[in-house]
């Protein structure tokens, strides 16, 4: 039975080779870009180290039927809370640790092995990590940990260096286009823009395809973008305003990184790059500015983007950053 899973064959092929010569490792860190596919290929392995079958996963036995479910006694689960009101952050306590590594220490219930899944673990505390450190140095015989993190230098190098670390790459453009369509029905043009938005991230795209309220923002706040290029100065004082007073910290980021992607594009177009355009569906706007301005303005608006991106991680005032970024930008 062929795993769930589209590309990555070196780390499936890797995998299938630990599972067929029985020389599992008690743990696997999985790390890449967020919707890379980290958490399906973890929740795959899961499933073929709990199956019945001699070549796992079957899907037709007992617990690959529990794995699909989120059911299976012996699959263990740890993942990020999300807390905060301005800065919504996603972070794992030491609790929810500990109660794993009491639980791994008990006798399977169902499966000969429990299998413990700790996801985005790069959102843990030092606690937390410390706590998990012992049972990475000392696991139980019948327990294998499987870790999901978007960087191993977020995690403690004693961490990493226990487990079998596994990097996932976003797959070609055209591989995410072709899945969206054939598995998820999407119309060609829309899977073209998921695909090139998503930098190859299949996860990541899917997400977006299904959420009409974020595509219908990105659509808004990219008119925004032409609108300001031509506002007066009192003008993006004013968004600058209404901007930081509506919006916490973090969709204030990720209008930044959208705001990135548009200048990264002006950029590319300005400098007649061979590299395609992220934006497809803001082509001729896009090429349009890159004619009227010089490939260093387009280089200085999208450094001084990103330094503002920067200035915010350390809390400095919303407002006074976003204002300071708009009126350096160009005015066409």
């Amino acid at each position: 039975m062929p795993w769930n899973l589209l590309g990555h064959e070196s780390a499936l092929a890797l995998l299938r080779r630990d599972l067929a010569q029985d020389r599992l490792r008690h743990a696997y860190l999985f790390v890449g870009p967020e919707g890379v596919g980290k958490r399906t290929l973890a929740t795959e392995l899961a499933r073929a180290l709990l199956c019945e079958d001699a070549a796992p996963p079957c899907d037709h036995c007992r617990h690959c039927a529990l794995v699909a479910r989120g059911a299976h006694p012996d699959l263990l689960t740890v993942a990020p809370a999300i807390s905060g009101k301005r800065v919504r952050a996603e972070k794992i306590r030491i609790e929810p640790v500990r109660q794993l590594i009491y639980d791994l220490s008990l006798k399977p219930i169902e499966a000969k092995r429990r299998v413990a899944c700790l996801l985005n673990f790069d959102a843990a505390n030092a606690e937390a990590m410390n706590a998990l450190l012992k049972t990475l140095e000392e696991p139980p015989g019948n327990a294998i940990l499987l870790l999901t993190a978007e960087s191993a230098d977020e995690l403690l190098l004693t961490i990493v260096s226990r487990c079998e670390v596994i990097a996932l790459r976003p797959l070609p453009l055209a591989v995410v286009r072709d899945a969206l369509i054939t598995r998820w029905l999407i119309p060609h043009d829309q899977a073209e823009l998921l695909a090139h938005l998503s930098g190859g991230r299949l996860g990541w795209a899917v997400r977006l395809a299904q959420d009409a309220e974020a595509l219908e923002e990105r659509s808004r706040r990219l008119d925004e973008v032409q609108q300001l290029l031509s506002a007066p100065r009192l003008a993006r004082f004013q968004y600058a305003e209404k901007l930081a007073r509506e919006s916490n910290l973090d969709r204030v980021q990720a209008i930044l990184e959208l705001w990135q992607s548009f200048w990264r594009d002006v950029l590319l177009a300005g400098a007649q790059a061979t590299v395609p355009l992220t934006n497809l569906d803001r082509q001729a706007v896009i090429r349009q500015i890159a004619g009227r301005l010089s490939p260093q303005a387009a280089h200085q608006t999208l450094q001084a983007i990103r330094r503002t991106g920067e200035l915010l991680a350390r809390n400095v005032n919303a407002r006074l950053a976003l204002e300071t970024l708009l009126l350096d930008w160009p005015r066409l």
